[in-house]
């Protein structure tokens, strides 16, 4: 089953831990509720996966920052097994990060949301993932989503970083 597929049925969850039965619902809920406070929200989601012995973890983070009034995350957590090189562990992150967009695509587009779609990639050709910054750019602008890498991809590398490790 595809990734998007299985988008809905992902554990998502907020970072304490909370379970969320179903992230559409709960990404209208927010949004609306920072519409009723009269809140300016920004919305950023990264990606980030973390290489072990036999298998890769990978986190999604969808960021939202209230301006003005901090902000919080929704998170998911999977496992696959290893076997994949840098440039498709990089695509596999992107991916992850542009199809949860995707999918929740109506909502941002119903109530005008500024999206960013960040990428643990850095641009300093020195780093391993720079193999993959022209792949996951394209794909990202592609996809009609504004593109951040390192450094100021912080939904990838802060925010989802912090559940892989």
């Amino acid at each position: 089953m595809s990734f998007l597929a299985n988008l809905l049925r992902m554990a998502w969850k907020r970072l304490n831990g909370q379970p969320i039965e179903d992230i559409v619902i709960e990404v209208e809920s927010i949004l609306l509720k920072a519409i009723a406070e009269g809140t300016e929200l920004r919305v950023y989601i990264g990606a980030d996966s973390q290489v072990y012995s036999t298998q890769i973890e990978f986190a999604t983070a969808i960021v939202f920052i209230r301006k003005g009034n901090g902000g919080f995350m929704l998170v998911n957590k999977e496992h696959m097994k290893t076997g994949m090189g840098i440039r498709e562990r990089m695509i596999a992150e992107v991916s992850r990060a542009v199809q949860t967009a995707y999918q929740l695509s109506k909502l941002w587009d119903k109530y005008n949301v500024d999206l960013e779609v960040h990428a643990d990639i850095n641009t300093d050709p020195s780093f391993k993932s720079s193999v993959a910054l022209k792949e996951a750019m394209g794909y990202i602008l592609g996809m009609g989503y504004t593109f951040k890498a390192k450094p100021d991809a912080f939904a990838s590398s802060s925010c989802a970083n912090k559940i892989v490790h």
